[in-house]
């Protein structure tokens, strides 16, 4: 478990960076609902009405004058694209790196194959990326309760679960395209990410893109499907599975791949 530690150990700098600003953000946007439930009436009516756009980030769906669609809207968003970023970056850059930093040379002549190094990267990732959400889930609940806000906690949970599983299934992507370079790509990592966001923007104006849904995380990462109870099963098990065949790429790659020094 010596690799695993080590990832772990140095990716803490930039875990407590995104979870605190990640966390504090979510902290403060339902800090601010208070302030603004007399009027968010009007302001959901406003835009739920807004053809496009409001369709683009499911305004005409979510309640946005409601504690859960302000947290869906505003919190959601923050993560669901905050998140994201982090576990692309922290991927790109774990099998890259090591031939990136001219470190390769070093570990892989140590009694441990390649599958076990890659093997305990995966794991740190998904320690790092679990970490991230349940501080982010602590700020945005502990921010409900503080308020003094009733919530359907199983609703939140289950949103919050689909966020992770989202955020996993883009890491696992990453980390098939980082064994095919040999520096970190943090630029493919964040257009990757971008690109799956908009295209699930794409999908909800557009209903005649349906095939969209199979390939981004954030059809069923919505907070409008998963607060309405209109998650499918099968964009679900293809997400998965994209995440799982670019995770089993990766270790394929790197196993076989020539490592430069």
């Amino acid at each position: 478990m010596t690799i695993f530690k080590k990832e772990l150990r140095s990716g803490a700098v930039s875990f407590l960076v995104w979870s605190a600003v990640v966390g504090g953000l979510m902290a403060v946007c339902v800090g601010m609902y208070p302030s603004f439930s007399d009027s968010m009436g009007e302001v959901s009516d406003l835009f739920a009405g807004m053809g496009d756009f409001s369709a683009a980030f499911g305004l005409d769906k979510l309640q946005f004058g409601t504690i859960l669609g302000f947290y869906g809207t505003e919190c959601g968003n923050i993560l669901g694209l905050g998140g994201a970023f982090y576990a692309a970056l922290t991927t790109m850059g774990m099998l890259a790196g090591e031939e990136g930093g001219h470190t390769a040379e070093f570990l892989l002549t140590h009694p441990v194959s390649r599958l076990q190094t890659a093997g305990e990267k995966l794991a740190a990732l998904a320690v790092l990326v679990l970490g991230l959400n349940l501080v982010c889930f602590a700020c945005g609940a502990g921010g409900i309760l503080v308020i003094g806000e009733e919530a359907d906690w199983g609703g939140l949970l289950h949103y919050h679960g689909a966020l992770l599983l989202m955020q996993l299934e883009i890491g696992g992507l990453c980390f098939g395209l980082s064994s095919l370079l040999r520096r970190g790509g943090p630029g493919l990592a964040m257009g990757l990410t971008a690109l799956l966001y908009f295209a699930g923007l794409l999908f909800n104006m557009d209903q005649g893109l349906d095939w969209l849904r199979f390939l981004t995380p954030y059809y069923y990462a919505d907070a409008a499907r998963v607060f309405a109870g209109d998650t499918q099963a099968a964009p679900v098990l293809a997400g998965c599975s994209l995440g799982v065949l670019g995770t089993g790429f990766g270790l394929w790659w790197y196993g076989r791949k020539d490592i430069a020094a």
